[in-house]
């Protein structure tokens, strides 16, 4: 895997957009959160289409992925956050330029509808990424513990994670490479050209409640089994899902696996549509035991 650098006080930090469009409330967010970045030592650099909205849904694929590219090769950027989730991401697929990319390694993160363009490079480069706040959200949520966490990941090189209350599923010990994030998107990199190879794996699952409801999540995962995913994984880490019918994730996981699967199934509430979230590196291998999740590579240099 290639290791991207640490975050240093000074650092140029790159926001994009390659999801839902920056508008009405968000701009403010946005300006907001680069506020606070700035007055914590840290330079902020909007991208040339952050806050375009040209197909009036978004901006078009071709600027959402000209940003990520020009970021990418621009040696004075450090860093590269995404600004908000949202529903089409994976658009930008098909511009990416890969080799770039992996030619100028260094951090990007971003939860949600991120989960797509940070799972796609990792498996086209080799590139560590990172599962964890949007850049919108350092403004908008109600304690600083996301931010906080991400900078003890990407400035200090922390191999820990902050909230470790674990549930036991299905008990078990391995190790792997992390790869996951929304349910959703983590469905839509199954099969096709741009698809993720799962084998070996330690998967993480969340999912937005409020959007999709227990039987479509039973769909995403029963489409994951009949492709073979969970014939390939090593572990399956299940995050945050709050649905008004109360019903819980790991149930909805459970009725689908019915019984078939041997590895590991732990449960934790620090990731996801969640305020305070936890930062996953896509990529390095961590360990399962006792029904506890400890990285044991470095995801930061």
């Amino acid at each position: 895997m290639i290791v991207p650098d640490k975050l240093k006080k000074g650092d140029i930090i790159g926001v994009v957009a390659p999801s839902n469009p920056i508008v009405g409330d968000n701009i403010e967010e946005i300006k907001k959160a680069k506020e606070i970045i700035e007055a914590d030592g840290f330079r902020v650099k909007f991208s040339k289409n952050l806050f375009s909205n040209t197909n009036i849904y978004s901006g078009t694929v071709k600027e959402k992925a000209e940003d990520i590219n020009n970021m990418f090769a621009d040696k004075d950027v450090k860093m590269i956050w995404c600004a908000k989730g949202g529903n089409n991401s994976n658009s930008t697929f098909e511009y990416l330029d890969f080799d770039i990319i992996k030619n100028n390694p260094k951090i990007i993160c971003g939860y949600s509808d991120i989960t797509s363009i940070t799972n796609i490079i990792t498996e086209k480069t080799g590139l560590v990424t990172f599962s964890s706040t949007n850049f919108k959200t350092i403004a908008t949520d109600e304690t600083d513990y996301s931010y906080k966490q991400a900078l003890s990941r990407f400035v200090q090189g922390s191999l820990e994670f902050g909230q470790n209350n674990f549930k036991i599923i299905k008990n078990g010990e391995t190790e792997g490479k992390l790869i996951g994030g929304n349910l959703s998107l983590i469905r839509g990199l199954v099969c096709g050209k741009y698809k993720v190879d799962f084998t070996d794996k330690i998967l993480f699952i969340e999912e937005l409640g409020y959007e999709t409801d227990p039987a479509m999540v039973s769909n995403n995962l029963y489409y994951m089994k009949q492709n073979g995913v969970f014939d390939k994984i090593k572990c399956l880490w299940i995050g945050n899902y709050e649905h008004e019918s109360g019903i819980a994730l790991e149930k909805i996981v459970l009725d689908c696996l019915e019984e078939k699967y041997n590895f590991p199934i732990i449960k934790s509430n620090n990731f996801g549509h969640i305020e305070k979230k936890e930062v996953i590196p896509i990529g390095t291998k961590a360990k399962i035991k006792n029904g506890k999740i400890k990285l044991i590579e470095k995801c930061v240099k």
